[in-house]
């Protein structure tokens, strides 16, 4: 800009920037609009709107205009609090750099590590429009539609307790807009999905109580319509055959459908005190999910037994409750974030392909459970007394 242009500039600045500031730099008037936008600052500047958006935009033409031009302007920028418009510069590049993430219940504790991996893995110029559809359907259906209306440019979906496929995910695939999905197996679906090796957690639960020495094992399947459901229950009574034991169908219970993360407490509070009124003895359980096994816990205390001397108590998922709670409970862990972290290493990967005009081929990601020993488990009580332990 040459210095004519700066000259025939100033008046109009100086006369704008008192009338928004006042002579000291106080704010004297508000402007009606909402956000700062470019309009704001060349009427703050005495520039034009052109001028100011080269130099804040840093585009190649504002090394044409004078150094002290380029000040003023960001200087005024801060000032009025301006910030870019992301969602302008989302229509100019077709691009709105955002990640649909809908989580079907986030009072789950088994979500927040999830979306908690999600963000670390986005690069910092991605936003992540995360949604909780509170276990209900029509709000899934509906912020789903909103996820497809605000063009995000990806979905990724954490299925929950009663997470159902529905047919908008149809509509996410016709759109051309990439989804992938954390705990469930969609791929026959041709959706790309990261879920725990359900059989291998459950052979892990119930191997460590058996090499505990434990015969006598009371096991809480989860709901007879949830995915983890038969897989689990297929690894448990793998590992108890490999050991020699013949599981108590007297022993076996099954969770109802649930609605709610805390209902999977309600339902261990409830069965354990069925498993006591069986009068089949059992020295250990293993509980279908965390929450589930601090219900167990807190009806063997109330009838007066004591975990582990009395009983063992297992879990599944290694979620902060059942670290923190007394005593910690054995579990097995499920490694939510990393989950999430491959949840958008997809994402973003399929992006990229889309960009090139490659077609990606949904994937499959099993993660690997580990066994947590904690506070909940131990040898049954016949045995400490054989070893000369006290109960």
């Amino acid at each position: 800009m040459s210095d004519s242009h700066q000259l025939c500039e100033r008046p109009l600045k100086c006369s704008i920037a008192k009338r928004l500031f006042g002579e000291g730099g106080e704010e004297v008037a508000q402007r009606k609009s909402g956000h700062v936008t470019l309009l704001d600052i060349a009427q703050a500047c005495g520039f034009s709107v052109s001028t100011v958006s080269i130099v804040l935009s840093e585009a190649p033409l504002s090394q044409n205009v004078a150094a002290a031009t380029r000040e003023q302007i960001k200087t005024m920028a801060r000032q009025l609090g301006y910030h870019p418009d992301a969602f302008a510069r989302s229509l100019r590049r077709r691009s709105s750099q955002t990640i649909g993430v809908l989580a079907y219940d986030l009072t789950d504790p088994f979500c927040t590590p999830i979306v908690r991996g999600i963000q670390a893995g986005l690069p910092a110029n991605y936003l992540p429009l995360l949604m909780d559809a509170q276990t209900q359907r029509k709000l899934f259906d509906s912020y789903l539609k909103m996820i497809l209306e605000r063009r995000a440019e990806c979905v990724i979906v954490i299925a929950s307790w009663i997470f159902e496929e529905t047919n908008l995910l149809a509509d996410v695939e016709k759109n051309h807009v990439p989804i992938i999905i954390v705990g469930r197996d969609l791929t026959w679906r041709k959706i790309s999905s990261v879920f725990i090796d359900n059989e291998l957690g459950g052979a892990l639960a119930m191997r460590h109580l058996c090499e505990l020495g434990h015969r006598k094992i009371a096991v809480i399947r989860g709901p007879e319509e949830l995915f983890d459901t038969e897989p689990r229950w297929a690894g448990v009574q793998r590992a108890a055959a490999e050991a020699g034991i013949q599981l108590d169908s007297r022993l076996v219970f099954q969770l109802p459908k649930l609605v709610d993360a805390i209902s999977g407490f309600e339902g261990g509070l409830r069965l354990s005190k069925q498993m006591l009124q069986s009068g089949c003895p059992f020295t250990a359980v293993v509980a279908f999910d965390d929450l589930n096994a601090l219900g167990v816990v807190r009806g063997l205390t109330e009838a007066g037994l004591r975990v582990p001397e009395d009983c063992s108590v297992l879990g599944f998922d290694d979620v902060l409750p059942a670290e923190v709670s007394t005593p910690a409970i054995t579990t097995i862990h499920q490694p939510t974030r990393e989950m999430g972290l491959q949840a958008v290493k997809w994402a973003l990967k399929a992006l990229d392909a889309r960009e090139h005009g490659i077609e990606m081929k949904a994937q499959l990601h099993k993660a690997v459970p580990q066994l947590v020993t904690r506070m909940s488990t131990s040898v049954p009580p016949k045995r400490r007394l054989l070893q000369g332990g006290t109960r």
